[in-house]
């Protein structure tokens, strides 16, 4: 009787044993579960929240548009006979020593980096005179471009 009483003990102190690591192991995946939902929903509401944003932006740029619209409707119309004065504006580039500092930066990195025996070194020394040269050459082509238009 001691014997079946004791293997009846152990079977049921096993078996609770079992089933708590089984339960723990449910209670995680449920919590992550219950997490992955949870971040799902935010991720739902901040996207609604972005497109009610766009929703709003888009009727203020409506109604900007009607408003202008009727303040346009709402104006006297002047006829006026002279032709309006249109002085198109030409558009800048590069300037010359720009163009030569930027030309001479390159030149003189590769040269330098050519002919020096330390490669990194000899680039950037090459580059730093070669944009130098190149934007004083081109600050002169400027000089004389300007010379040439006032006369």
């Amino acid at each position: 009787m001691k014997k079946i009483m004791l293997l009846a003990l152990s079977v049921t102190v096993l078996g609770a044993c079992k089933d708590t690591a089984d339960r723990a192991a449910v209670i995680e995946d449920t919590r992550k579960a219950t997490i992955d939902s949870m971040k799902m929903e935010v991720a739902k509401q901040e996207m609604e929240e972005k497109r009610q944003r766009s929703i709003d932006s888009m009727k203020q740029v409506a109604d900007a548009k009607a408003a202008e619209a009727a303040a346009k409707a709402s104006r006297p119309v002047v006829i006026n006979n002279t032709a309006p004065a249109t002085a198109e504006q030409k558009r800048k580039g590069w300037s010359n020593a720009a163009k030569g500092a930027v030309i001479g930066a390159g030149v003189g990195a590769v040269t330098g980096a050519a002919i020096s025996k330390r490669k990194g070194e000899g680039a950037v020394i090459g580059g730093l005179a070669g944009a130098g040269v190149g934007a004083g050459t081109g600050a002169i082509i400027d000089e004389s471009k300007k010379k040439k238009n006032n006369q």
